[in-house]
């Protein structure tokens, strides 16, 4: 078994695109869930339409990355409106239903026959990344960071996505502890005592809606930008259930839980993985066989995190009061 390589494979997830998406993704749905008490499980269709927006921008109206990344932006917050308007007033179970069948629903329109020319049906878009990867300014060749390596392109992604998180998280702490933080607080404790004071609760439930749906697109773009391909098939519910674990493993209500979330939750899914294939090619677990593995890893995790939620529900480093709000 070499756990030096398990360990490895560990680290460099940690890091990664795929974690800098998911990140962003909890950060949004803490916005929503940890801050607001919005119970959205259609955070996906958020990321879906950042990335498809951008993509769309450049390659159909052929705007430059600055402007498509604004335009997927853009497309977030009325995306957030035409959801927010009809389902702010609705009970959380409600609203849960809705979230989760719109993102259903936006995911099988981007792969109908009709709008393929646009959204390039079932195969996704592809090709649209040029303009980012012409922006790295790191010189061509591999940098050593101890256990891990990393080429020039996948040092760029890493440090403009992390980079977006560093900012992202300094921008929600200011704004969660401005006056229209305190609110959505307010709002996640007791939303009637919140309205008896004056305040237009479903007008901060949607401007929440759409900041938080807006992290989430970011984080959507990232991921597409480092594939340069956005496909329908990306963005399913198990998306959404992924995002959930992260912030229920990190901490809803905090800025460091989703950040702290992402990170071990995808160097755990690493080296469950590694160390459970390892141990089936030694032998050790005859009765299953490789592909059983990650099956088996996201069981382990799944009861891992019941567990968690169970005897510490306000995750690894949220605070208990934060999460006891009137559902």
């Amino acid at each position: 078994m070499d756990i030096l390589n398990i360990l490895s494979l560990a680290l460099g997830e940690m890091l990664s695109p795929t974690t800098i998406t998911f990140v962003l993704c909890a950060i949004g749905l803490s916005v929503h869930f940890g801050y607001t008490g919005l119970l959205n499980f259609g955070q996906a269709a958020f990321a879906a339409v950042g990335a498809y927006g951008m993509a769309i921008g450049i390659i159909t109206f052929q705007l430059p990355l600055l402007l498509a990344v604004v335009m997927g932006l853009v497309c977030s917050a009325i995306f957030a409106l035409i959801l927010g308007i009809p389902t702010l007033r609705l009970r959380a179970d409600y609203l849960a239903i809705v979230t989760i069948a719109t993102s259903e629903v936006f995911r099988y329109f981007m792969t109908t026959i009709g709008f393929s020319k646009v959204t390039g049906g079932s195969n996704g878009l592809s090709q649209f990344g040029k303009e980012f990867w012409a922006m790295n300014p790191i010189p061509e060749g591999n940098y050593n960071f101890g256990f891990v390596t990393y080429r020039a392109d996948q040092l760029f992604v890493l440090v403009v996505g992390w980079g977006t998180i560093i900012i992202g998280a300094l921008v929600l702490r200011l704004l969660m502890r401005s006056p229209w933080g305190r609110v959505l607080k307010g709002i996640r404790e007791d939303e009637d005592a919140v309205r008896s004071l004056g305040k237009n609760v479903f007008a901060y439930k949607l401007q929440a809606l759409i900041i938080g749906g807006m992290f989430a697109s970011i984080g959507g773009m990232i991921f597409v930008l480092n594939l340069s391909n956005v496909q329908p098939q990306t963005w399913t519910t198990n998306f959404t259930f992924t995002i959930w674990s992260v912030l229920l493993l990190g901490g809803a209500a905090t800025i460091l839980g989703p950040i702290a979330g992402g990170m071990i939750f995808l160097a755990l899914i690493s080296l469950t993985q590694g160390i459970m294939g390892a141990m089936v090619e030694m032998g050790w677990l005859p009765f299953l066989t490789q592909p059983d593995v990650a099956q088996i890893r996201f069981i382990l995790i799944g009861l891992s995190l019941m567990l968690l939620v169970i005897f510490r529900p306000q995750g690894l480093f949220g605070n208990k009061r934060e999460t006891q709000f009137n559902g």
